[in-house]
């Protein structure tokens, strides 16, 4: 479907966009038709079967079975290919590819603050290359907000307390409005931004006129060492109080109730903010909370670095950790020694401490104020 084929849509500028136009105009088509149907065959019978006298009584009717099948089978498949076309539709937008690039996202009343892998930040602008699959993976700092891109046909809601994930791949060079779809308080309407899709040439220009600021997987190393994290884990375990954060990520982590959890991103970041709530099995439940002490930037940064001393990135949970999961819900690292893998960067400034029996107490955020980064 040519851009614009649907002059009252938004410009189809993703790979996904023209086959979820198809989809609805197969499902408003296929509602006029029927609804024609209907409305005809309505306006025939009150025609030809009004009562023609006050006394005058209808014959019975005995009914058709044949015909009580048409109608009953006919829309059935109808309905059954719609779920399936929507179904298969939801699938492809919602399993992100393992390719694609990450890009940490974190709404806040009332702007969104964006992460580049290399360690660039953006405020209501995401600058992304043509033909390349973007991952978002996005949290709020406040109140539920909702990251929508129209010419994309992507839309995600973006929830407090955990990470939510949306991809695309443009197909178009362009500038895109950004919206926030969900009522988020009174500046709302003023939520919003633009996506510029730049050719792969011209990206890389961009990158590097956008300054130095350290990569997420850079920043959270740091911030960690800050906070005396490698004092209880250490990218080895060489605190020894703590498992090794090296190799965690994308593992499973056993629990001191026999439970299993992966070592993603929504365990990492529950494992500083509430370590009590999984504690790693084979060790004691001693590590503090950052609750209150650190933001989502920093808890993405330290994500981050996680990632990018963790093993190769596969399907979460492919790899098993043996003895040193993290303490508390904290990053139980799959110990001795999981395989390196890509380096991840993640946005969040300033670092918390993961699962780490006895942090040192942390400071706040000192890290850098806008965006988060990219992962994976």
């Amino acid at each position: 479907m040519n851009n614009y084929a649907i002059p009252f849509l938004p410009q189809q500028a993703s790979s996904i966009s023209g086959e979820v136009d198809l989809l609805y105009l197969f499902m408003i088509l296929t509602t006029l038709f029927f609804s024609a149907i209907i409305i005809t065959m309505l306006v025939v019978f009150v025609i030809k079967y009004h009562r023609r006298s006050p006394n005058e009584i209808p014959r019975p009717i005995a009914g058709a079975i044949g015909l009580e099948l048409t109608w009953t089978i006919i829309p059935f498949f109808i309905a059954m290919g719609m779920f399936v076309w929507g179904a298969k539709l939801y699938v492809q937008q919602y399993h992100v590819p393992k390719d694609a690039m990450d890009i940490y996202v974190v709404g806040k009343q009332w702007m969104w603050k964006l992460q580049h892998p290399t360690g660039q930040r953006e405020i209501n602008e995401l600058h992304v290359p043509l033909g390349r699959k973007v991952k978002l993976i996005m949290t709020t700092e406040d109140v539920i907000h909702c990251f929508y891109i129209p010419d994309f046909r992507v839309k995600a809601d973006v929830i407090p307390g955990r990470y939510t994930t949306l991809w695309f791949e443009a197909t178009k060079v362009g500038r895109y409005h950004l919206f926030c779809s969900e009522y988020c308080g009174t500046n709302h309407s003023l939520m919003g931004g633009w996506v510029e899709v730049m050719t792969p040439e011209d990206y890389e220009k961009w990158l590097s006129g956008q300054g130095g600021d350290l990569t997420p997987a850079a920043a959270g190393k740091k911030l960690s060492e800050t906070l005396g994290c490698a004092s209880c884990h250490g990218s080895e375990g060489e605190g020894g109080r703590c498992p090794a954060w090296k190799g965690l990520y994308g593992t499973q982590v056993k629990m001191d109730n026999g439970s299993t959890a992966v070592a993603n991103e929504d365990y990492i970041k529950e494992s500083i903010l509430n370590p009590g709530a999984k504690v790693v099995a084979g060790y004691g439940n001693i590590m503090p909370t950052f609750q209150g002490q650190v933001s989502e930037e920093q808890l993405l940064q330290l994500i981050a670095y996680i990632k990018s001393i963790g093993p190769t990135q596969g399907a979460p949970g492919s790899t098993t950790t043996t003895s040193g999961a993290t303490t508390n819900g904290a990053t139980s690292g799959a110990p001795n020694g999981t395989t390196n893998a890509k380096p991840a960067s993640s946005p969040a400034q300033g670092g918390a401490v993961v699962a780490g029996q006895g942090l040192t107490n942390t400071n706040t955020n000192t890290a850098p104020p806008n965006r988060r980064n990219n992962r994976q």
